[in-house]
């Protein structure tokens, strides 16, 4: 993803589509080949490749956009015919301004495995938003002439006709004028108005789509006097439709979306197709991060897409949509929010969070979970309450969840009702499970106990982390694994010593 900036570069965005919002705020058959998701593997113990695509398959998943472009994850997607799009990432557009470099990626990448039996890729996204205010610039000069080479190279492989490259964007790079806050007047951020003005005329030269990553959920986020509403697609009792210019929305989605038409279109290229590379809500981290407000997004948006119902712009049109994310990923940065490692539709180990008809019919079914997903023993890591060190209990919590995930116990989450033993269990167990449950990650100053006796509570879960041999996890063993072992044992040495 993604957001890996301050998200207040959304600001000025989100606040024009709120006051839309505020304005009028007065208190088929499914085509599941539309839907695609993101597959992301920032996290400490990933489920196999091979098991994750066996999911995709089993819920009927056609299409998966990638952040990279993984050996492991690639050979496993060889020969389902589901369709791929690899990512070149932000820290490498720089090397791909240079033709050599990119027709080398392009081999090694994409021409590899364009085989009878191979891997079906259809998109190479150039970046990842590249154009994220917050990133001040870093990556506006390398950005088109990488997506230039990578379409060439593509081209002159042969490919050029099937693979497709594109950026995904995020929604700050268009917005509404200040005195004109509606769809119809969106027009490109001004700092990068030419650039991307000569972008989309490549993509439409070369028939590729525009990529666009839509988050409803950020308003809400960004903007506690957002009408909740209208951040979902049941036009729910406080929504009172924004009409511009005799066209009505009644959610944020539309408005985002016809936003970026408009810009489009004030560029020459008002048909240019597009691709929403992330949409998405998430269960846990932030106050309106919850099961039951991603289960009522999700069933309006794929209601929508299995009804082809387009957006007020572009009526009654297929869109081609790629959800976010398949799987919650433990070491994504939290620095835009703690919700942003809980983005999956599945929880760690691809078990389903709630129900989800992913046909748009709106039954009440559940998905297909990964099937013969391995578990570390049944071992969890509590609070020794007998400790005589309990005066150092904050400074061993702080310690654990610097290196484990404890974006749970935030306020508004699911395990943010705890008392100071409760936090200091789940932080402890977080670890634990972190470091494989290794007899040694499970003391703190004699503040923790290994249990079999599960502490999770209703609403709170601790983890037991899967048993994991993938190439990510088995990197910690690498130089920089011995590095990051070496700062670890550091840490803990000063709080031994303190």
């Amino acid at each position: 993803m993604k957001r890996m900036a301050n998200l207040a570069a959304l600001r000025p965005w989100l606040l024009l589509v709120a006051a839309m919002a505020a304005a009028s705020w007065s208190g088929g058959v499914a085509r599941v080949d539309a839907l695609g998701m993101n597959w992301g593997t920032q996290a400490t113990h990933q489920l196999p490749p091979k098991i994750v695509v066996q999911m995709l398959k089993d819920n009927g998943i056609k299409k998966v956009k990638l952040f990279d472009a993984d050996e492991s994850t690639l050979s496993a997607l060889a020969g389902t015919g589901i369709e791929v799009m690899v990512a070149i990432p932000n820290v490498l557009l720089d090397r791909m301004t240079d033709y050599d470099t990119a027709k080398e990626w392009v081999r090694r990448n994409v021409s590899r495995y364009n085989f009878d039996g191979g891997v079906t890729i259809k998109y190479v996204a150039v970046g990842n938003e590249p154009f994220l205010a917050a990133y001040n610039g870093t990556f506006d000069k390398v950005t088109f002439p990488a997506l230039q080479n990578i379409q060439n190279a593509l081209d002159e492989a042969g490919l050029g006709d099937t693979v497709k490259a594109t950026v995904p964007l995020n929604a700050d790079v268009y917005m509404s004028p200040t005195d004109n806050p509606v769809p119809s007047a969106g027009r490109w951020r001004p700092d990068i108005s030419d650039l991307m003005t000569q972008m989309v005329q490549f993509l439409s030269n070369h028939s590729a789509p525009f990529t666009v990553n839509i988050y409803p959920f950020i308003s809400l986020f960004l903007n506690d006097n957002f009408p909740v509403d209208f951040a979902f697609f049941d036009g729910g009792a406080g929504v009172t439709p924004v009409v511009d210019n005799g066209v009505s929305y009644t959610n944020v989605f539309d408005a985002n979306f016809d936003t970026l038409v408009a810009a489009l279109k004030a560029s020459g290229h008002g048909d240019l197709p597009v691709v929403v590379g992330e949409v998405g809500w998430p269960t846990d981290g932030d106050k309106h991060a919850t099961n039951a407000y991603a289960q009522r997004f999700y069933n309006g948006l794929l209601k929508r897409l299995a009804a082809n119902a387009g957006t007020p712009v572009r009526p009654n049109q297929y869109i081609e949509v790629y959800l976010f994310g398949l799987l919650d990923e433990d070491i994504k940065s939290v620095a835009p929010g703690n919700f942003e490692r809980h983005w999956g539709i599945l929880r760690y180990d691809g078990q389903p969070k709630y129900p989800m008809d992913l046909t748009g019919q709106g039954q009440n079914t559940m998905l297909v979970p990964a099937q013969g997903v391995e578990y570390m023993s049944r071992t969890w890591c509590v609070i020794n309450t007998e400790s005589p060190n309990m005066d150092r209990l904050a400074d061993n919590i702080n310690f654990a969840c610097t290196f484990a995930d404890c974006t749970a116990l935030g306020y508004g989450s699911t395990c943010g009702g705890m008392d100071s033993n409760g936090n200091a269990s789940y932080a402890f167990n977080a670890f634990f499970q972190v470091k494989d449950q290794a007899d040694l990650s499970c003391d703190f100053q004699g503040l923790a106990r290994p249990t079999q006796t599960g502490p999770s509570t209703n609403t709170c879960n601790f983890t037991i982390q899967i048993a994991t041999t993938s190439a990510a996890h088995r990197r910690l063993a690498g130089p920089v694994g011995i590095v990051a072992a070496a700062v670890l044992f550091l840490a803990q040495l000063m709080i031994l010593l303190h």
